[in-house]
């Protein structure tokens, strides 16, 4: 059966437009599943002009899967599953602003993220992607066989455990700092994608603070060498917001960074994040 939209590839490495979909209405099982199929083969899904309410954009990720809460961040007030991402003109900083893929220091990290672009300034707000397949992909033989077996060691410190970047937003409420502090999980350095098989680098600069069984300086001139592979440009895609846009990513395969070159000016998205599972 044919798709009910279309796919219209953004880059060579990653990323997709679709179109003919409303998806403030309801989807049928069809639908969603070819979705979660483009998901799956582009990494990066954008639909544009659209209009959602906090209930619509809700139900459209309950298709894919039960949302998720973040720890560290309180929610909307009346639907806690929403994060209000906003940055304020004199914010120095914003949330996101630095290579990361969501949540890496849960056990189980979220297998997809929502965003929705709610209020954004004249020019500039630039959202990037980076392919994790592509990135491993890349990589000699000799460093895939080096890396396949180690063991990320991840954390919420560095950026939610007191004075962290993504603490520093005037708009936002952060919570739990002691929780951050102490929070460290171990995830594979290479880890799989459950539904495709395909091997995809899973560090990244903002939550892996090590690599198990290394001392902390063999850690970390591996973890730059791989920070650095996982956002070359050739990997990359650049998502331009207008108000309306939806975008959804995989974070089983791609890092994203928000770009804030708008100071002065004020950007407000809501954002929802599907659960995911242990990454194996």
């Amino acid at each position: 059966m044919t798709a009910p939209f279309s796919i219209e590839p953004l880059t060579g490495a990653l990323g997709a437009e679709i179109g003919g979909i409303d998806i403030s209405q309801p989807l049928d099982d069809h639908t969603a599943a070819a979705l979660r199929a483009a998901l799956n083969e582009n990494h990066v899904l954008v639909f544009r002009d659209q209009s959602l309410t906090p209930e619509q954009q809700l139900a459209f990720g309950r298709c894919f899967g039960e949302l998720g809460q973040h720890p560290y961040v309180a929610g909307n007030a009346e639907h806690p599953e929403i994060l209000d991402i906003v940055v304020e003109p004199d914010d120095r900083t914003n949330f996101g602003g630095g290579w990361h893929s969501d949540v890496t220091f849960l056990a189980e990290p979220d297998m997809g993220s929502i965003l929705y672009a709610v209020e954004l300034p004249p020019v500039g707000g630039d959202t990037l992607f980076a392919n994790q397949h592509a990135a491993y992909e890349a990589l000699s033989d000799t460093m895939k066989e080096l890396i396949d077996p180690l063991v990320g060691i991840h954390s919420a410190k560095l950026q939610f455990g007191g004075r962290g970047y993504s603490q520093r937003s005037q708009a936002m409420t952060t919570r739990d700092a002691d929780g951050a502090r102490e929070s460290e999980v171990e995830h594979p350095v290479v880890r799989t994608h459950p539904e495709t098989g395909r091997k995809a680098l899973f560090v990244n600069r903002a939550f892996t603070i090590g690599i198990k069984g290394m001392t902390r300086t063999e850690s970390a001139g591996l973890l730059e060498i791989l920070f650095r592979q996982a956002v070359a440009e050739q990997f990359t895609c650049r998502i331009r917001w207008t108000v309306g846009t939806v975008t959804m990513w995989d974070n089983r395969s791609v890092q994203h960074y928000a770009v804030h070159d708008y100071k002065g000016q004020r950007r407000r998205m809501r954002r929802i994040t599907i659960r995911g599972d242990r990454p194996n």
